[in-house]
C-alpha cells in the first residue's frame, strides 16, 4: 500500500555509513528528510548528495536531520564520498543506507514486492523508482513526499523552503500562498474567524472572503 502524508513513516533498523541506525530512535525529537538514490557512482545522484552535504547546516538550523539511501552496499557508498567531495566540494556528513537487499526500497513503496531481494545485476533504470523525498515530522508522521525521474536533479532549497513552511504552520494559525519564502505574507487559515483574527492578526487583509492575508507571525 502505498504511503501517504500523515501516515507514520514506517520504521526500521538499517547499516548506514555511520553504522546502525533504528530510524524513528534515530530521529528522536528531530525532523528529517530522508532521501533515496538508485544507485552509487550514477552522476544527477552526485550532484544531489554533493547539495545537501552543502545544505546540512542550514537543514541542522532548523532542527532537521538528514539521511540518504542508495541500492548499494555500505563500502560502495565510502567510496563514492570520495567523488562527491571531488565534484561538490562538500563532505558528506550525514549517513547514507545501505539497502542491497531492497528492504527499505520495498517498505517505502519504492519499488514492487517482486522486484527480488538483491541490488547485485540491477542497474540505475531497474532501481528507477529509488529518486524519492520523505519529510518527516517530530510525531514520526510523513509530513511531505516528492518522486523524481532519473534526469531531474532535485532542488534541495525547495525542501527548506517547505520546512520553513511546515514549520511555521505547524505553531500558528496559517498557511503559506504559492512560491512563499521567509519572511513574505501568509494566509490565515479557515478555521480562524474574522473576530479571532482581529485579535491574532490586527491589521490583517482581505483579499476575498476566503482569502485572508496577513504579515508572518514570529
Amino acid at each position: 500500500m502505498s504511503l501517504r502524508i500523515n501516515d507514520v513513516a514506517p520504521d526500521f533498523t538499517a547499516e548506514t555509513t555511520h553504522g546502525t541506525i533504528h530510524f524513528h530512535e534515530w530521529i528522536g525529537d528531530n525532523w528529517a528528510v530522508l532521501f533515496s538514490h538508485p544507485k552509487d557512482f550514477t552522476p544527477v545522484c552526485t550532484t544531489e548528495l554533493g547539495a545537501v552535504a552543502g545544505l546540512e547546516a542550514d537543514f541542522a538550523k532548523r532542527g532537521a536531520k538528514v539521511l540518504g539511501l542508495s541500492v548499494d552496499p555500505v563500502e560502495n557508498h565510502g567510496k563514492w564520498a570520495k567523488d562527491i567531495h571531488e565534484v561538490s566540494g562538500s563532505v558528506v556528513n550525514y549517513p547514507i543506507i545501505g539497502d542491497p537487499e531492497l528492504k527499505i526500497a520495498k517498505l517505502y513503496d519504492m519499488l514492487a514486492a517482486d522486484a527480488g531481494d538483491s541490488c547485485e545485476g540491477r542497474t540505475p533504470a531497474d532501481n528507477a523508482p529509488v529518486r524519492t523525498v520523505f519529510v518527516i515530522g517530530p510525531d514520526k508522521k510523513i509530513k511531505l513526499t516528492l518522486a523524481y525521474p532519473m534526469t531531474t536533479g532535485r532542488n534541495f532549497d525547495e525542501i527548506i523552503r517547505v520546512l520553513d513552511s511546515m514549520q511555521l504552520t505547524a505553531k500558528h494559525k496559517v498557511a503559506t500562498p504559492a512560491n512563499w519564502k521567509q519572511g513574505e505574507d501568509v494566509i490565515i487559515t479557515g478555521a480562524v474567524s474574522n473576530e479571532e483574527a482581529d485579535k491574532i492578526f490586527p491589521g490583517y487583509k482581505t483579499v476575498k472572503p476566503y482569502l485572508r492575508t496577513t504579515t508572518q507571525p514570529q
